[in-house]
């Protein structure tokens, strides 16, 4: 019979959640999961089971990854407080989507702020093409 103390610790749905919390921010920042890797001492094989959510991150190496990724440790974390909590997974889960990083980096280098609004005009727009087809 398995007590407590040696049942093995699986991976949770927040282990998995903050796996793919730390996949955004990694690639928002441009960084390899090699080079996270070096920088909280582990390899980019251990960075991959962080991510796809199948080894939990202990606390000293979640914060070691917040300090690399320059955000606070709540961020990847999901909220449970409602409003602020629900908009910020909502976000995570926007750049989750294939192609997304991609987009908002291209879109942020757009100097011009006309030329930025024709083309969140054009993307509305196609965007509005693709429910139409789909209904």
């Amino acid at each position: 019979m398995d007590t407590p103390s040696t049942t093995p610790k699986r991976a949770t749905e927040q282990d998995r959640v903050v796996g793919q919390r730390i996949q955004v921010l990694r690639k928002a920042r441009g960084l390899s999961q090699g080079a996270l890797g070096g920088a909280i001492g582990v390899t980019f094989q251990q960075v991959q089971k962080y991510e796809n959510g199948s080894n939990r991150v202990g606390a000293s190496r979640l914060r070691e990854i917040a300090r690399v990724l320059e955000v606070p440790v709540s961020a990847l974390f999901a909220g449970d407080d409602g409003g602020a909590g629900q908009k910020q997974g909502e976000m995570f889960d926007f750049l989750l989507t294939p192609g997304a990083l991609d987009l908002l980096r291209a879109f942020a280098e757009i100097e011009d702020d006309q030329m930025r609004r024709e083309v969140l005009a054009i993307v509305r727009s196609m965007a509005r093409l693709g429910q139409e087809q789909d209904a």
